[in-house]
């Protein structure tokens, strides 16, 4: 893929999704909270991106998020984990390999003693 970007709630997101990609990617983390300055801050951190990805919680938080992500970033795809995970971080690899390789990204199949 060319250059993406995916923005995340949460360290421990950012971390399982690096763990599952075969390819860079740059993952940006919003820390769960969303502003004025945070959105500018993703701005300039996602201007060079060809495509945006929006992996949020699939909680209240994760959709207040996203809801505020979707106003600044109109054109980016969104990721879903599964509502019986919640969140990615409860997500398991191998359920997030796939989420990620049908959105095109190249993934390492995770063993799943790993996890």
């Amino acid at each position: 893929m060319d250059e993406c970007v995916i923005i995340v709630e949460g360290k421990t997101d950012k971390e399982r999704l690096l763990r599952v990609l075969a390819e860079p990617v740059t993952i940006v983390c919003t820390y769960g909270s969303y502003s004025i300055e945070k959105g500018e801050q993703l701005a300039r951190k996602t201007q060079a991106a060809s495509e945006i990805y929006l992996f949020t919680d699939e909680d209240y938080s994760g959709k207040k998020l996203r809801s505020h992500l979707v106003e600044d970033f109109p054109d980016a795809i969104h990721l879903h984990t599964q509502k019986m995970y919640g969140e990615v971080a409860n997500t398991p690899l191998e359920v997030l390999a796939e989420i990620l390789e049908r959105a095109g990204f190249a993934v390492i199949v995770p063993n799943q003693d790993l996890d």
